[in-house]
């Protein structure tokens, strides 16, 4: 095995809302710090137009992500956090340690790493309830500008982003009919009642180009059984997210990555511990209480 080429007592892998926090948390300990992350600090902060359930008065995930930004940069200049820009690979905890490997070889050793890799998009080959042509695809919802929703338009799934749009655009008044399969059924809850917004309940969707003519054919087998075909000139993806996970992890049966079940050197930060907490103010306090879980434990094997 090669010698690390990183010494810490806490690498942070992600620089999400519950990456970021896990450091600010780890330097307020005087925890050395290493944060890695390939990306933009803040991740997909940078694609929500709206926080309406977020504390501390930001009006849309840019203006959080910059703030955020503006932590790791205090906290580098200040020497209490390094930042290496890199993929991570695979997390292993060990009796004394744990060692995070990175794309090309390189490996980060600590007294624990703090997961918060996130999720990533979901597209129809991932999902079991939608049968799409060779080659399709759909723009995702979360970067649909109304104005560009023209004639008819059909959502693949209910998850979560679909309120985060509808908040983000309260003058829009395009109708968003949503293909909901069964697992959707509690996310979309919370804005049935919105006007703009149809629900259509399905067990499976069949999408396909007409003969003749622009837009979509939408095949829907509803959950009596029964078939509709609808015609749709904009169809826009909103099916969710699967777990972004390292080598390494303990994961459930759904592939999230539950704390309970890791390594006690290694924690779970963020969107990764499971599908139903997936809100920015839950990623910040798991990330805080990631390190703090480390910290009071160490300091009662110190005791």
């Amino acid at each position: 095995m090669s010698k690390p080429q990183y010494e810490t007592d806490v690498v942070v892998v992600g620089a999400g809302p519950a990456g970021v926090a896990a450091a600010v948390m780890a330097a307020s300990l005087n925890l050395r710090t290493i944060v890695v992350e390939p990306g933009r600090v803040g991740g997909k902060l940078h694609t929500i137009g709206a926080l309406e359930n977020v504390s501390g008065s930001w009006s849309n995930g840019p203006q959080l992500a910059e703030a955020l930004t503006a932590d790791l940069e205090r906290l580098t200049e200040a020497g209490r956090c390094a930042v290496i820009r890199a993929y991570a690979v695979s997390v292993c905890g060990l009796d004394d340690h744990a060692e995070l490997t990175l794309e090309g070889g390189g490996l980060v050793s600590a007294q624990a790493v703090v997961v918060a890799t996130g999720v990533a998009a979901l597209t129809p080959p991932d999902v079991d309830w939608v049968s799409t042509p060779a080659q399709f695809s759909a723009p995702s919802l979360w970067r649909a500008a109304p104005q560009d929703l023209a004639g008819k338009t059909y959502v693949i799934g209910g998850d979560r982003p679909l309120g985060t749009w509808l908040r983000a655009h309260p003058e829009a008044s395009t109708t968003l009919h949503v293909l909901c399969p069964p697992t959707d059924d509690y996310k979309v809850e919370e804005v049935a009642r919105d006007d703009r917004i149809r629900i259509v309940p399905v067990a499976h969707v069949a999408i396909a180009r007409p003969t003749y003519g622009d837009g979509w054919l939408v095949e829907v087998e509803q959950r009596s059984g029964d078939r509709t075909t609808y015609m749709a000139t904009t169809l826009l993806s909103n099916l969710g997210n699967k777990p972004a996970a390292l080598e390494g992890l303990a994961r459930g049966e759904d592939g999230y990555c539950p704390p309970e079940h890791q390594h006690p050197r290694i924690h779970i930060a963020g969107d990764l511990r499971s599908a139903r907490y997936q809100r920015i103010a839950t990623s910040q306090g798991s990330g805080a209480e990631a390190v703090l879980a480390h910290y009071y434990t160490t300091a009662l094997q110190k005791a």
